[in-house]
């Protein structure tokens, strides 16, 4: 399956790219210059694109941008996703001298793209840090995913159980996106106060 990262050439995005490339995707970074995407893409031995020719040639999207530009990225793209489903893995947090929390929004990220496009949004992979992603060791952590469309929910729930070595978990309808973003804020904290780099496994399950 091709899959296009839509911000791929950040932190998050190249290891994920990095990950899903050994897993046997066909992978292709995006970015708004598609220059430094070629650039990055040849770096990680993947294709690399314009965010519009990416995404026009995917079978999923994964919005790999900073949360602040997810919204308005995904409706400059609108057209070039189509129908495709697409994967949202931002969360928006804001850092404060009290900590990590989450921003006072009454919709998640994964909502507010859903609103803006005419394809199925799926949310997840948001436990899952950037700098352990991008480890050459197996990620024994769980992964959570939420959505309405169970196509697309599958899709990515696959996608998850191959891109770690711990569990793909259905998380529910696209509303706990709200919970799922929030765990990042909750890892950040407890990452920052105990120098970790902790993820998140779950008990219980068979």
């Amino acid at each position: 399956m091709r899959v296009a990262i839509i911000g791929g050439t950040g932190p998050f995005g190249k290891a994920l790219a990095r990950r899903l490339q050994s897993a046997g995707y066909d992978v292709v970074v995006g970015s708004r210059d598609a220059d430094r995407a070629a650039k990055i893409a040849g770096e990680l031995g993947v294709d690399g694109a314009s965010n519009n020719d990416a995404a026009r040639s995917a079978e999923l999207v994964i919005l790999a941008t900073e949360a602040q530009a997810a919204i308005e990225t995904a409706r400059g793209l609108r057209r070039a996703i189509g129908t495709t489903p697409v994967l949202s893995v931002a969360s928006d947090i804001r850092f404060s001298a009290a900590g990590v929390s989450t921003a006072d929004e009454m919709h998640s990220v994964a909502e507010r793209i859903r609103d803006e496009l005419g394809a199925p949004v799926v949310a997840g992979l948001h436990s899952l840090a950037a700098s352990n992603l991008g480890s050459a060791h197996p990620l024994h952590e769980d992964a959570f995913v939420c959505g309405d469309d169970e196509g697309a929910k599958a899709l990515v729930l696959e996608l998850a159980g191959r891109v770690t070595s711990g569990r793909a978990l259905d998380a529910g309808p696209l509303s706990n996106a709200r919970v799922l973003e929030g765990l990042t804020a909750v890892l950040v904290n407890v990452n920052r106060r105990y120098k970790a780099h902790a993820g998140i496994r779950v008990t219980g399950l068979p």
